[in-house]
């Protein structure tokens, strides 16, 4: 990206501020300060670290003249989901069918009449394995060593406020049943198989090796394909590697 082309995205005024900064200057995100932005919903002071974002802009700019679109890519490269053809029609047709179910009704999901529909086997988000794919975030935030960052990625929407775009308490407390059997259980059984802990010490260590959080809509980078953001701290490798089944991936 020369320096006269547009951004592939709007900048925030916090992108502009990281980009002025070295990495040396960055301060990375730590546990306890991921843990009070997400807290405080305070989502759009995440940052990643000078040179990442330079070259995410880059790429972003790059994948958008080849693919057309980022949803494009991450569906050929990275989830191997076939993109359904967009139309009001067929929009209108899954919207209704979506009322239906506990985990949208009378609220909006974050696609838009002109987003792709992906077919799901289950309405509600995380119910089924087949609906939802974990991988490694290949532009995650600018985070302390001890820090992975994943996305999960559905084919079925999350509910959200229509007035912000932020997840419905029943969204919310899906996606807290999801992390907790995915993320959390597993963490638990790690900590009492290797470290022999008991198991109410065991399920509060791995409580606090994991977060997650969805960003509203304003601050999507990939608005048409639903997804949040998981976090966890001091996992193994394999672990990783089991959870995302792809090893360490870095552009």
């Amino acid at each position: 990206m020369t320096p006269e082309e547009p951004p592939a995205f709007n900048l925030t005024e916090v992108d502009r501020q990281v980009l002025a900064l070295t990495d040396d200057e960055f301060i990375l995100h730590d546990w306890e300060d991921l843990k009070a932005i997400i807290a405080r919903n305070d989502l759009g002071i995440l940052k990643r670290k000078p040179s990442d974002l330079t070259r995410y802009l880059a790429w972003s700019h790059e994948t958008k003249l080849k693919y057309g679109t980022i949803t494009n890519y991450i569906c050929q490269h990275r989830l191997g989901w076939e993109i359904p053809p967009s139309s009001s029609s067929s929009s209108s047709t899954s919207t209704s069918t979506r009322t239906n179910t506990p985990s949208t009704q009378s609220t909006s999901s974050t696609s838009t009449s002109t987003d792709p529909i992906f077919p799901y086997t289950n309405p509600i988000p995380f119910a089924h394995p087949d609906d939802y794919k974990i991988l490694r975030n290949d532009w995650p935030y600018g985070l302390t060593p001890d820090i992975s960052h994943l996305v999960v990625w559905l084919r079925t929407p999350v509910a959200v406020k229509p007035e912000n775009g932020d997840v419905t308490e029943e969204s919310r407390a899906l996606i807290e049943g999801f992390v907790q059997r995915v993320f959390v259980e597993r963490l638990v059984r790690e900590i009492t198989d290797v470290n022999g802990e008991g198991e109410g010490v065991a399920k509060a260590k791995a409580k606090d090796q994991v977060l997650w959080f969805k960003n509203w809509t304003a601050l999507q980078s990939v608005r048409s394909l639903e997804h949040i953001h998981v976090l966890v701290r001091d996992v193994p490798e394999r672990i990783l590697v089991e959870w995302t089944g792809e090893g360490e991936t870095r552009h």
